[in-house]
């Protein structure tokens, strides 16, 4: 259909059919300004809450510096090669999600896969940054909040960390054996401990009870009083409830906290990269800066020395057990952002001959880098702890969200100018966490608008789009802001993007290496990158057919296997107790786990049943890549290859196939 391009009164241009159908003009596909761009973006994404708080926790409890074994052997094996196949991948095909998947249509459902992961992924990271910025503004106080028992929240068992703590042992049968004790002058054998944990239906620590909601309360043997910042995480912030069956009501504070992290993620992105890319700038170096102050105020506090030593002290014969293998594996999965879509996404706006293979090189670096550099700042601060309360490092160590709202507060409480070292280490957070999140929200836009480019690519409608997003995002993570909303996000954040991206990873892996062949992918990549110098050229062969068609599915499978011989169901484990989801609640979190997955089955049959022909010409079809005509290797066989032209150098609008053969 002709077309001419008109101005509009308003300055903006329109298409014009020679039906005379007026629409905006269709954009050009972004591209990356700048080199540099791309990996600023990569590590910015990558790079982020789980190196600080997840990583460092990994390390000790799995044997210290001898940890580093498995997780370098993970970093060669899986975590380097996946990168830059996911990258490339995006890079050749110069789409995001759905799209590169066109090698082999038969399979893509691995994008719409990888999408509705970063998706479910996008609803819950936010939560943690809303978090993150309740406590910078409880921060701004010449006393922090969470450093005496003085509050409104607080009940009568909290105790601040000098006061004397009671402890109990002798766990057996469910019941706690109590020493005789003195509460105030009474001797005592056991007493109710309901305000001090802030929850209903825990009448007696002699017992292990059903707290009415389908959930169980496990008792665990530690101090019995309260403190101060466990209460206001709990009380305060959370306002938590009993169980996953009581919702109770939506916690405005934190609503709006929430709502105040989805406007900056929306500012940030809506004009795609071209916004997004320079902000990255900022928030993926400026965490580093925070880094290295709060390293050298935790290197020169009492006991930082033995917080280090217990963080890096290598326990070789940590490496016989399975569970410190998988944990390595995970770590490096969840860290370099494997399996979400949004590699692919960022490598679509690279220029064609871009090197990517040697940005794969510097993020490994980078990352790895990052985690270490973590874990210094986070067990010297922990070691001060330690010794501070004169207990072991061990007793205040934690993971997750209990290190960054809890051990960590803990910690800059007791220190000089606790207000700004607080401050200092949750902006620090924001900043880890924005650039994920606003590289994560991208990575779903660009896999819809890649899919849909004709609709969402016009006028204003992809911004229009993307509030959409981020609406329904805020609403579906306002049921992780009520008063069970922390029951909510630990099934979120357990199942969601759990050891299930390791299926998606072997199926990738497998379809590039076996349907597309690793062969002819090596030759795009060597046209791609212009490769010249024989030796080199022959060793990336030699690398990409080893890891790509055996070493990194073969590992990335034995890791997902070991996984699942030592799997649990997911808790929630509090300081006092161990809440254990009840059976319909995990029902849900797996759920969120399949619903990701089970779309690559699903699309696969669907091809099937739409294609038509006998079961072996539709299964040539369905697997004969579409590719453009700058894809092509010298001497292509075009008997092989879908053709796809376009008026547009971006987008295609027709399939043609080179002969009137059908492919088979």
């Amino acid at each position: 259909m002709d077309r001419e391009v008109l101005k509009m009164d308003h300055g903006h241009e329109v298409e014009v059919s020679s039906g005379g159908r007026r629409r905006p003009k269709l954009r050009t596909r972004e591209v990356w300004a700048k080199k540099l761009d791309f990996l600023v973006a990569c590590i910015g994404f990558s790079v982020g809450l789980g190196n600080v708080w997840r990583f460092p926790f990994l390390c000790y409890r799995n044997g210290g510096g001898a940890f580093l074994v498995p997780y370098f052997i993970a970093v060669f094996l899986g975590g380097i090669p996946m990168f830059f196949l996911e990258v490339a991948l995006g890079q050749f095909m110069s789409e995001g999600g759905i799209g590169p998947w066109k090698i082999a249509p038969l399979f893509k459902g691995i994008g719409y896969a990888t999408a509705v992961i970063v998706f479910l992924l996008n609803c819950e990271y936010n939560i943690i940054l809303s978090w993150a910025f309740y406590y910078i503004f409880a921060s701004f106080t010449p006393t922090l909040p969470w450093s005496h028992c003085h509050n409104a929240w607080n009940t009568p068992n909290c105790s601040t960390f000098d006061a004397p703590t009671l402890t109990f042992s002798n766990v057996s049968g469910g019941n706690v054996n109590l020493p005789n004790v003195s509460l105030g002058g009474v001797l005592e054998t056991s007493f109710n401990v309901s305000d001090s944990l802030g929850v209903g239906g825990i009448s007696d620590v002699t017992q292990l009870l059903d707290n009415g909601t389908g959930g169980m309360f496990q008792i665990i043997p530690k101090a019995m009083t309260s403190d101060p910042v466990t209460e206001f995480w709990e009380r305060k912030v959370l306002g938590l409830s009993s169980g996953v069956g009581e919702p109770g009501t939506i916690k405005w504070d934190n609503a709006l906290c929430l709502l105040l992290a989805w406007v900056i993620v929306y500012v940030c992105i809506c004009k795609g990269i071209k916004s997004s890319g320079k902000v990255m700038y900022f928030t993926a170096s400026s965490p580093y800066v925070f880094m290295f102050i709060l390293l050298v105020r935790g290197v020169t506090l009492e006991g930082s020395t033995q917080g280090l030593l217990y963080y890096l002290d290598p326990k070789w014969e940590r490496l016989a057990d399975a569970q410190v293998w998988v944990d390595a594996g995970t770590q490096i999965f969840f860290s370099y952002s494997i399996s979400l879509g949004t590699l692919t996404a960022l490598g679509s706006y690279n220029k064609f001959h871009h090197n990517c293979f040697r940005d794969s090189l510097i993020f490994a670096i980078v990352n790895t880098f990052t985690s270490l550099l973590a874990g210094f700042v986070i067990f010297s601060i922990l070691g001060f702890m330690a010794f501070k309360q004169n207990v072991s490092v061990e007793d205040v160590a934690e993971s997750g969200p209990g290190l960054a709202f809890i051990a960590y507060p803990e910690a800059v409480s007791q220190m000089p100018l606790a207000p700004f070292w607080s401050a200092c280490f949750f902006i620090m957070l924001i900043l880890l966490g924005l650039d994920s999140q606003f590289v994560g929200v991208e990575g779903f836009i660009t896999a819809c608008v890649d899919l849909c480019p004709d609709v969402l690519r016009r006028g204003y409608r992809k911004e229009m789009f993307t509030a959409i997003v981020c609406v329904v995002c805020y609403i579906i993570g306002l049921s992780m802001v009520t008063e069970g909303g922390m029951y909510v996000f630990q099934l979120f954040d357990y199942y969601s993007a759990s050891r299930i991206v390791m299926v998606v990873a072997v199926v990738e892996c497998l379809v590039v290496a076996y349907v597309y062949g690793v062969d002819r992918f090596c030759d795009n990549l060597i046209i791609m990158f212009g490769f010249q110098h024989k030796l080199g050229t022959k060793l990336f062969r030699w690398y990409i057919r080893v890891f790509w068609a055996f070493l990194s599915p073969f590992y990335t499978l034995a890791i997902f296997t070991l996984g699942c011989v030592s799997y649990s169901e997911v808790d929630y484990k509090r300081k006092f107790v161990t809440y254990v989801f009840p059976s319909w609640a995990i029902g849900i979190g797996w759920t969120l786990a399949l619903v990701s997955v089970v779309l690559i089955p699903v699309f696969m049959v669907q091809g099937l049943m739409v294609t038509p022909g006998t079961l072996v010409q539709r299964l040539r079809l369905l697997t004969t890549p579409r590719l453009k005509k700058h894809q092509l290797r010298p001497n292509e066989d075009l008997t092989k290859i879908i053709l796809e032209e376009s008026q547009d150098p971006v987008y295609p609008t027709c399939l043609l196939l080179i002969n009137d053969k059908d492919p088979s």
